[in-house]
């Protein structure tokens, strides 16, 4: 018997898996919000030189503050006012003669800056002049936290495969608000980057633990429903950030703001069942039968104790409970190496592609806010339009479709001219969504993938691999200084390359979830077994179509 009959019996998709799905929304809610809260907090308002160093003159104090800014300031090519240098002394004579200020010699800012407060009370940026020459330290603050995660990936997905999902649920739940709060209230920038590293390495589990522990529970027929609700709860944090940042204009209560809803998710964990499948498959039969129990009972499935003993449990249960899975186990055998190659590099393509798209909304000609909202909001019909493409052309397909299509939107605008902005905008928004589309995808189709005892090690250390691509997204926006185009090229080159990757994979719909490592191996067999016969039946054809002469397959 498999683990998927059982949970028929307790009616795999009804009140009991509903209820999962909305103990587990208010954390996911949370998720962008920190993940893309670096679009606000590090925003770099418009700026110039303070020019309190040169107000000893007479002069100088008697004019107004456009003048200031004209025998103080250089203009540039583009004809605005230098953000990062000024003038050693008043230029008086540029009041008469505006043409000379070119040839006139400038220095870096001596005061510090001004900060144009009309749009962000404080960010990074003002809090401690992360600009000119230090800009690329605020650019990194995503990093960081994305390292973060990263890391957190790997070390939340040793942990709850070895004490399941439940427990460790909880301890992300907790280090993300602690360390979230306390990155609000941060004196220094060392101190903030240490506090937001942890809130990323506490957050990771949230994230790759729910999306598990929801598929886990739920029928073969119900599983893409399940992924797309869990991720258009993102798709409702996302718009959620977009409107609390333009409310909240302080980065430190912004950050106050977006965590103290984990609080909440804290009291519902209480209520949060431990997956069965991991504890069948960790041996703990007791356990796994008890929450079964629970679960017919809120499906109204009074009949499952007479049906299902824990005798019947038993024997479902393996030597595996006896072993110890680590993430050697991804690369032990023929069949777990080449899907956590091919896995890895998906990932890596769809979180950067989707990061660099989503860290970059400026540019486009529209207020930061109301572009953040129109790329949340684009997530909506993404995601409706993949729940069909899921059960109707398959995982492999939708993979493979959305990033390409990604690559092909980049693609197009880096040959679009900036003039064009309208248009540029409308073919970035397409180019979110199917990003997101294609992230859509990526949680549920390697879920499905990886057996129920590396699981989590697997999601991980696919989850590693996207934090590895999207911390590498601030980074690769820093390249616009080499080349303005450059961080475009190579976005697109990850969103095609992986989708070309993604068509390698194995097809899982209508499958049933594979439990241990030997399911792969065989179902790895039994494809090269099948690609073989077919190849060898193609190779025995007799070569003159008229002949009926046959060569037995035994005999060859």
């Amino acid at each position: 018997m498999k683990f998927e009959n059982v949970l028929e019996e307790t009616n795999g998709f009804g009140w009991f898996q509903m209820l999962i799905i909305t103990l587990l929304c208010v954390p996911r809610v949370i998720l962008p919000c920190h993940f893309l809260l670096n679009n606000f907090i590090a925003a770099v308002p418009s700026h110039h030189c303070d020019l309190s160093s040169l107000e000893d003159g007479v002069v100088f104090r008697n004019l107004s503050q456009g003048q200031r800014l004209t025998v103080g300031l250089p203009v540039q090519e583009h004809g605005s006012t230098s953000s990062c240098r000024m003038f050693a002394e008043p230029q008086f004579k540029l009041l008469e003669n505006v043409s000379s200020h070119t040839e006139l010699p400038t220095i870096q800012c001596r005061s510090g800056w001004v900060y144009d407060k009309s749009m962000f009370t404080s960010t990074l940026a003002t809090e401690w002049d992360l600009v000119c020459d230090r800009k690329s330290l605020n650019k990194a603050t995503a990093t960081i936290f994305f390292v973060g995660v990263m890391f957190g990936a790997i070390i939340f997905g040793i942990l709850c495969d070895k004490y399941g999902r439940r427990s460790i649920l909880l301890v992300s739940y907790t280090m993300a608000i602690v360390f979230g709060m306390s990155s609000a209230f941060s004196n220094s920038f060392i101190m903030f980057a240490v506090l937001r590293f942890l809130t990323g390495f506490g957050l990771t589990g949230i994230s790759i633990i729910s999306i598990v522990l929801s598929i886990e529970w739920v029928d073969v027929r119900h599983r893409a429903l399940i992924g797309v609700i869990g991720s258009m709860a993102w798709t409702v944090g996302n718009i959620i950030l977009a409107g609390i940042a333009y409310l909240v204009n302080d980065w430190r209560m912004l950050i106050v703001a977006v965590t103290a809803p984990l609080g909440f998710a804290i009291i519902t964990w209480w209520w949060i069942p431990e997956s069965a499948r991991w504890l069948l498959a960790n041996g703990k039969v007791e356990r796994a039968h008890f929450y079964l129990e629970k679960c017919a009972r809120f499906n109204k499935k009074d009949n499952f104790s007479s049906k299902i003993q824990l005798a019947s449990l038993s024997n479902m249960t393996t030597d595996n409970q006896k072993k110890t899975y680590s993430y050697l186990d991804l690369i032990r055998t023929a069949g777990m190496r080449r899907l956590s190659l091919l896995t890895g590099i998906v990932w890596y393509g769809v979180a950067s592609t989707y990061y660099g798209i989503s860290l970059n909304i400026t540019g486009f000609g529209l207020n930061i806010y109301l572009t953040h909202f129109i790329y949340a909001a684009i997530e909506v019909p993404a995601k409706i339009i993949v729940y069909f493409c899921l059960n109707s052309t398959g995982r492999r397909r939708c993979q493979s479709g959305t990033l390409l299509l990604t690559g092909i939107c980049i693609a197009i605008n880096i040959f679009l001219p900036k003039g064009m902005w309208y248009l540029r905008t409308i073919v970035a928004v397409l180019g979110k969504g199917l990003s997101e589309a294609s992230f859509t995808t990526v949680f549920l189709y390697t879920t499905e993938l990886y057996p129920t005892v590396v699981r989590q090690n697997g999601i991980g250390y696919t989850s590693f691999m996207a934090r590895l691509g999207v911390s590498m997204a601030p980074l690769i926006i820093l390249l616009e200084d080499v080349w303005k185009l450059l961080p475009e090229v190579i976005i697109c080159f990850f969103a095609i390359f992986s989708g070309l990757v993604a068509c390698l994979l194995p097809e899982t719909l209508n499958a049933k979830l594979p439990e241990t490592i030997e399911d792969i191996e065989e179902s790895r067999s039994n494809t090269i077994f099948k690609s073989h016969m077919d190849t060898l039946d193609v190779s025995l054809k007799p070569r003159n179509q008229g002949s009926q002469t046959q060569i037995p397959l035994g005999n060859v």
